[in-house]
């Protein structure tokens, strides 16, 4: 029963009362555990050895998770009066680096601190260990190994996590745990309907000054599960069903906080009238858009920043994607703006991608899909640019494989940003673990605007990002006028292409 009250749900204080050696939570989003897991971090390291006092390690993916986790711990140490020190910022050689960690330290002499996800660094430490996001970590077999360890000096583990497909390890072994084949082992199943029943959304309204209603609880519980890109997306994140065959390989909310709204995507349709035009015509037409909507889009583009291509081809049904990456001195990379076409014509494809070239200031490398009919463009480009300069790529497990780890990595580690916008982040979800390979999955998605998606902006930005790490050489040169050549096609001269 919800007692607005209290300061936790019915199931956040079920999770802290289990003082199991391990225990697993497969929850929906948005249920508040990591929060509640905080408070007993605290709890037990700001308790004397005697009463079962220790140290109390975090492992998140990312460091902002890192740092919520913290913040929410000296929130927690406040409200239950417990000397604590300050956060602190210590740094922790991790292999060939140091990482920023944050700390708080108790008069009782132990400490909760927050670990970065490289399973060394529990080596040669004695404490509580929380895994969050389990089922996302690349390397859970071998954190799970090192914190396991730690169990021989009482430790306790907590792994908390939605799930990422049936095939996770997180899964197996939620699985070998109700199969009782681990023994001692808890399982805690969270669903968005158990919470709500408990109070969740009565919690969200309380604390964000509304009044709570039944029907307002059931839309907003709607509005969560349709922003998925399926329905099979929908029972994995918030009701605990692992999709069969396949896990999401870049976590949703590494997705949503890499968003931003100053990176823009612009979308062209081909009208049904367009292929009976004349040659001269759809290039006339093509180029009135270039003039009027393209060029003003990249005139925002900084001058100063060098920047990357990625396009994905198709020429009916799906969208040919080209994505602007902007390398900053940071080595953040911003997918800064997004052109889609839609039904477009060879010729057209290749009128606007070299517009989109020639208006892109200081461009390293350029990695086209050049599977199938994308050969067409990707041979052009070739031409046009040199083979330095223009990576024409076959997709390929091989591929992916090599140069979608770098990709999630930047997501992981927060340097990387990109449009926010609802149907780039959902196609960036079609990213699935499918037999160990991070990669596009079969079948396509309805778009918001008709016609048919298959995460065609997500690789057109993994390809953009990828040709970020090219190295093109300077082309220096004298403007010309612009002009039209004898098909009519605007004669755009390259500028400051690298």
């Amino acid at each position: 029963m919800y007692d607005p009250n209290d300061v936790l749900l019915p199931y956040q204080k079920r999770w802290i009362n289990d003082q199991s050696i391990v225990k697993i939570a497969e929850k929906s989003r948005r249920t508040g555990l990591t929060w509640a897991e905080a408070a007993d971090a605290v709890l037990t390291a700001a308790s004397a050895k005697s009463a079962g006092g220790r140290n109390h390690f975090y492992v998140g993916s990312t460091k902002e998770m890192a740092r919520e986790f913290i913040d929410a711990a000296a929130m927690w140490a406040n409200i239950f009066n417990e000397a604590a020190g300050e956060i602190r910022e210590e740094i922790f050689n991790d292999e060939d680096k140091d990482i920023l960690t944050f700390v708080i330290y108790f008069a009782s002499g132990f400490k909760v601190q927050a670990l970065s996800s490289n399973p060394r660094n529990l080596r040669g430490l004695q404490g509580n260990v929380t895994v969050d996001e389990a089922a996302f970590h690349e390397r859970l077999d071998e954190v799970l190994k090192a914190a396991l360890a730690l169990t021989m000096w009482g430790a306790k583990i907590r792994l908390i996590s939605t799930h990422n497909g049936v095939e996770s390890l997180f899964n197996q072994l939620i699985e070998e745990t109700r199969k009782g084949q681990r023994k001692g082992w808890q399982i805690h199943r969270i669903t968005l309907d158990d919470a709500c029943r408990e109070g969740l959304y009565k919690r969200i309204c309380q604390t964000t000054g509304q009044e709570w209603s039944i029907q307002k609880e059931i839309e907003w519980k709607e509005n969560l599960r349709n922003s998925t890109a399926t329905k099979e997306d929908a029972l994995e994140e918030y009701d605990c069903v692992p999709k069969h065959s396949s896990g999401a390989y870049i976590p949703y909310h590494l997705l949503t906080r890499a968003a931003r709204e100053e990176h823009k995507v612009i979308r062209f349709t081909a009208p049904e009238t367009f292929m009976t035009l004349s040659v001269e015509e759809q290039a006339r037409e093509a180029e009135a858009w270039i003039k009027e909507t393209l060029t003003p889009f990249l005139s925002m583009l900084d001058e100063d920043d060098r920047h990357s291509i990625g396009e994905d081809f198709a020429r009916s049904g799906d969208l040919t994607v080209i994505a602007i990456c902007a390398i900053k001195s940071d080595t953040t990379r911003m997918i800064r703006r997004m052109v889609e076409l839609k039904n477009m014509p060879y010729k057209q494809q290749e009128q606007i991608f070299k517009a989109v070239v020639a208006m892109t200031p200081r461009v390293v490398g350029m990695a086209l899909d050049s599977t199938g009919n994308g050969g067409y463009l990707g041979e052009q480009a070739t031409l046009s640019y040199g083979a330095n300069m223009v990576d024409a790529v076959m997709l390929s497990n091989k591929y992916y494989q090599e140069w979608m780890p770098p990709f999630k990595s930047l997501f992981e580690s927060g340097y990387i940003e990109i449009p926010k916008d609802e149907e780039i982040i959902q196609d960036h979800r079609k990213i699935q673990n499918i037999g160990g390979i991070p990669k596009i999955e079969k079948g396509t998605t309805k778009s918001a605007r008709g016609g048919n998606r298959h995460g065609d902006g997500a690789v057109a930005a993994f390809l953009a990002v990828r040709a970020s790490y090219m190295e093109g050489g300077v082309i220096e040169f004298t403007a010309l006028t612009d002009s039209f050549d004898d098909d009519g096609i605007h004669d755009i001269k390259d500028r400051g292409c690298w």
